[in-house]
């Protein structure tokens, strides 16, 4: 196994070296409609300019999502060691952007190096944390092969892995065994994850909730959100971090629906799409008002007169959800496993769901059983029974209870993980 394992790494190493130039030009092409990726390029590859902070806690949150729940963690671990030092990386400019919020004096910020052995080692060279923080699925053979030979621990925290994301997995056992089995210690969301996350080699793993839960929405944003509740006139339907492939049917869908009807609320996931979405509402004949050119954060004449609002900002996630009715959940309507839905419960904003929810399969399943969430079958059915919710007030007041409810019920995964972080250190 050994033998083969080492082949694998260096086939995988190998491959990944000769990519290198194709990751600089695909970061420099994502760079004209994000910015960020044109910058510090060096330190995908393991250059880093950056002042080194030795004995820091390094935390690996990828993307957006990742960093938000990395807040919980973040503020809790602050906590128990005030003089903490943070160094925190990235794979995405979302991630990056939201991440800089999280900083102090002191921490530092840089991208996480693509999974080569010399990247990752001058990494780990550069900057010598004291420990390793991996939020959710980010677990890399060179750079866990690399964390070991420099003697720096790394746990998996807000730890999930999903059945399909499992039997992936699978085919690449020579490699992510390893790996899995590298982590001092996994700290799973759910009894589910951790069982897949057992199998897929982990050995001390502990159940501890999660974090997103723990994640206070700001307020100063949710009551933005209701000013602009007031200012529609009419009822919102939020349609949130929708992906590639729900926008054009949701949009068929909503047109299809004779007026008057509510207003929606089309919030993209990803940023690079929001050209590509604005000039989809245009097409489907529904005029449109882009939050971006809003007059002092408030909708003027256009807007109030638009059949769609299309969320074109970032982090203003809470302020949308603040504003909505009710919400469709985006990546459910494809087989893309769902968007993080606790973000809406702690919003108070009820939320329907198409059939693909299994990158958050508990959240989901328990948000149903609470009567915060109602599962759909399409999204045809799922624009009927929004435009229902909004003209149902007790109905949709029950259940924007019993998302708060729902929210509040499930904290307190961030002191936990907190501590196991500390007794590692």
């Amino acid at each position: 196994m050994d033998v083969k394992a080492g082949f694998a790494r260096f086939v995988y190493g190998s491959l990944l070296r000769a990519l290198s130039p194709v990751y600089a030009l695909r970061l420099w092409w994502r760079g004209r409609a994000e910015p960020p990726y044109r910058q510090a390029i060096g330190e995908r590859f393991g250059r880093y300019a950056g002042t080194a902070v030795p004995g820091a806690v390094w935390i690996h949150a990828v993307s957006l999502g990742e960093t938000r729940a990395a807040q919980a963690l973040v503020d809790a671990l602050r906590d128990e060691q005030p003089s903490l030092r943070l160094l925190l990386t990235h794979g995405t400019a979302t991630g990056r952007e939201a991440g800089a919020a999280l900083l102090r004096a002191g921490d530092a910020q840089t991208w996480l190096p693509y999974d080569t052995p010399g990247a990752t080692r001058r990494f780990l060279a550069h900057w010598r944390p004291a420990v390793g923080v991996l939020m959710e699925t980010e677990v890399w053979p060179n750079l866990m092969r690399s964390a070991a030979a420099a003697g720096v621990p790394v746990l998996l925290a807000n730890a999930r892995l999903s059945e399909k994301s499992l039997r992936r997995g699978a085919r690449f056992a020579v490699l992510l065994r390893p790996a899995f089995a590298a982590l001092v210690r996994v700290l799973a969301q759910t009894e589910a994850d951790a069982a897949r996350l057992r199998d897929a080699g982990a050995r001390r793993v502990d159940v501890m909730g999660n974090l997103k839960f723990d994640v206070d929405p700001d307020a100063a944003l949710c009551r933005l959100g209701e000013r602009w509740a007031q200012a529609s006139g009419r009822p919102l339907v939020l349609a949130a971090s929708t992906r590639e492939g729900e926008e054009a049917a949701l949009l068929a869908a909503w047109q299809a629906r004779p007026a008057p009807r509510p207003r929606l609320l089309l919030v993209p996931r990803h940023p690079q799409r929001f050209d590509e979405v604005a000039a989809l509402v245009e097409r489907s004949g529904a005029s449109l008002s882009r939050r971006s050119a809003w007059f002092d954060d408030q909708p003027g004449e256009v807007a109030q007169a638009a059949d769609v609002w299309l969320g074109d900002t970032l982090r203003e996630m809470p302020a949308y959800y603040a504003a909505a009715r009710v919400a469709l959940l985006g990546g459910s309507f494809e087989p893309l496993g769902g968007q993080n839905l606790i973000e809406a419960a702690a919003c108070g904003c009820p939320v329907l769901m198409g059939p693909h929810t299994f990158n958050f399969a508990d959240a989901a399943q328990r948000s149903l059983a609470a009567g915060a969430a109602e599962r759909v079958a399409d999204i045809d059915t799922g624009v009927l029974r929004a435009i229902a919710l909004t003209a149902d007030e007790p109905l949709r007041a029950r259940m924007a209870q019993a998302a708060l409810a729902f929210s509040a019920a499930h904290r307190g995964a961030a002191q936990r993980m907190a501590a196991a972080v500390v007794a590692t250190l």
